[in-house]
């Protein structure tokens, strides 16, 4: 196992070459809606993100917005570049039908869309961030490299957002259910959750007055990893949750669309933190799950959950990269080994799959072939199972070697592949229509 230390500066390079649980805040109005601000780890959560006490009704209302300035933004004649952002919260639904607050931004581009038709809008689902409210993606295009000594938070993602904006496609970006929030934890890779927060952001940026993008405005998915979960789940519940948002196209880099596979892979990996804001965010969506979860957790996994349900991706690098889960429960057995004792569990994992329902409008799917963090064989078989129900589906097996690492074999599809997968996704805006390469899955790796 390599030095955490080493891990984390990895981490960082990586990023930067791009460009007890949580104590709940409670929801107190202040002065103009706003909220007293908070603090995680250090860092101020602008009081922005506490949200009221009432939510509207409808999905994608707006709640409230206001100037966000980008860290990396230049004077132009037409106004900054890349463009003018606002700080977003708006009304989600949750996967037990509750009504939500999520946050995000929308950056209206300074760049003219040079394409068929109005300006179209991508909806932009982050990678993994961690489950801290100042991990939220919209923080992090304020500030880009969050480092107190108390957290470690890189806003990798902002290089797809400015990579869309320089072509004069607006972006609208969320922060998925409670991460920013201050009023619940973030149910990090709930199918359900992740879903409804991108596309309920295309309908909240919508409603901007600020916004020249309409409901006549083309509109595709945009996200890798934690991300690419989301847009491919956003992708099969549209036509039954959001059927006023037509998608030209969706972009799902490394899905994790099978948690059971995902879940033994990344036990004992560089990222095996991302299994403590797995577990806590289950339970977040399932209390049912709570006496399973204290049967089994010892008092060492229970603080690891606890201390990760505010860490960021730098923090959970170097406070847990390595671990195994095998430490965190009274049998000794690994998460893994505990999910498959207890069919509560593997049920609930099942909900969770993406692929039982082909999208109803093009995909692109792409996998590093040598990915074992979010394993390549079940990103496969999710473009597969679309494919086996008519879905309209490009593969893209991203062919790079293993190093040996599995954080570096999941992030370099990412950055080799990002290009190509905006430029595939601004073809559907533009109109083109798309083709599909089903018939080749028996071939391709």
């Amino acid at each position: 196992m390599p030095p955490r230390p080493r891990m984390l500066a990895a981490a960082i390079t990586a990023a930067l070459a791009l460009g007890a649980q949580a104590v709940p805040a409670a929801a107190a109005d202040g002065p103009a809606g706003h909220s007293t601000a908070t603090t995680s780890r250090g860092v101020e959560i602008p009081a922005f993100y506490t949200p009221p006490s009432e939510l509207p009704a409808a999905d994608g209302t707006l709640i409230r917005h206001e100037p966000l300035p980008l860290a990396l933004s230049l004077p132009g004649i037409d106004g900054p570049l890349p463009g003018r952002a606002t700080r977003l919260m708006y009304k989600s639904t949750d996967a037990n039908g509750e009504a939500v607050a999520v946050t995000g931004a929308y950056v209206e581009p300074a760049a003219k869309w040079r394409g068929d038709g109005p300006r179209p809008l991508v909806a932009v689902a982050p990678g993994t961030m961690g489950q801290g409210d100042q991990c939220a993606a919209s923080m992090a295009l304020e500030h880009p490299l969050q480092l107190n000594g108390q957290t470690v938070s890189v806003g990798y993602e902002d290089l797809s957002v400015y990579r869309l904006l320089l072509r004069g496609v607006a972006v609208v970006v969320t922060d998925y259910v409670g991460l920013g929030t201050t009023d619940r934890l973030h149910t990090y890779v709930n199918r359900v959750d992740g879903a409804h927060a991108v596309l309920d952001a295309v309908r909240a940026a919508r409603s901007l007055d600020s916004a020249s993008v309409t409901s006549d405005s083309r509109v595709g998915l945009f996200g890798y990893s934690q991300g690419g979960g989301a847009t491919a789940a956003a992708a099969e519940l549209q036509p039954s949750y959001a059927p006023d948002v037509q998608l030209a196209g969706t972009y799902a880099g490394a899905p994790p669309a099978d948690l059971t596979e995902v879940t033994k892979a990344i036990d004992g990996s560089d990222l095996a933190g991302a299994l403590g804001w797995s577990l806590n965010g289950f339970l977040q969506t399932e209390p049912a799950l709570r006496p399973i979860a204290d049967r089994y957790i010892n008092e060492a996994g229970q603080e690891a959950l606890k201390d990760l349900s505010t860490m960021c991706v730098g923090d959970a690098l170097f406070g847990y990269g390595g671990d195994s889960s095998t430490d965190w429960t009274r049998t000794g057995q690994s998460i893994s080994d505990v999910i498959r004792a207890e069919p509560a569990l593997q049920s609930f994992l099942a909900e969770q799959r993406i692929g039982s329902t082909a999208p109803g409008s093009p995909v692109r799917v792409a996998t590093g072939v040598s990915d074992d963090l979010v394993p390549h064989g079940q990103a496969r078989r999710l473009a597969v199972d679309w494919c086996g129900k008519g879905g309209k589906v490009t593969y893209v097996p991203v062919l790079i070697p293993g190093v040996g690492s599995g954080l570096l074999n999941h992030f370099a599809p990412l950055l080799a592949d990002q290009g190509n997968a905006i430029a595939w996704l601004t073809d559907r805006l533009s109109g083109e229509p798309a083709g599909s390469n089903c018939w080749s899955m028996p071939v391709q790796p």
